[in-house]
């Protein structure tokens, strides 16, 4: 087992809607590995609102009680909320990537994203997913 992951939106995005089953199967086979699987309140936002864009308000359902169910769902707290502000202006990232990166640091969690913002943070640990 490996230790406490972060998981991105864009793990989620792929995962979802991933036609690669190579990849698809990356993906399955990390989760099956990690040991304490976290998500930020932010990434089920905007995997809420990509499920309802594409598939309609059933499907996000779904999707939202599903990462609830299998993955600690961590707030922005007080603390999360600063170190994000830090990190976003310090990197000029969007703010939901600053939250999710601060979520990591915070918790002391291995970041799982192909996200290329990530890249440039420095004391974060990011597993990367390429198809």
């Amino acid at each position: 087992m490996s230790e406490r992951s972060v998981y991105d939106t864009r793990f989620f995005i792929e995962y979802f809607y991933s036609k690669n089953l190579e990849f698809l199967k990356k993906l399955k086979e990390d989760l099956k590995r990690v040991r304490g699987k976290v998500v930020s309140v932010l990434t089920i936002h905007e995997v809420y609102r990509i499920s309802l864009e594409k598939e309609g308000r059933d499907v996000a359902d779904l999707r939202g009680k599903i990462i609830c169910k299998d993955f600690k769902v961590v707030n922005v707290d007080y603390d999360v909320a600063v170190r994000s502000a830090e990190l976003r202006s310090k990197y000029r990232i969007p703010m939901a990537d600053s939250v999710i990166a601060a979520t990591a640091q915070m918790h002391k969690c291995t970041l799982a994203s192909d996200d290329p913002h990530f890249k440039q943070v420095q004391d974060i640990k990011v597993r990367w997913f390429n198809t």
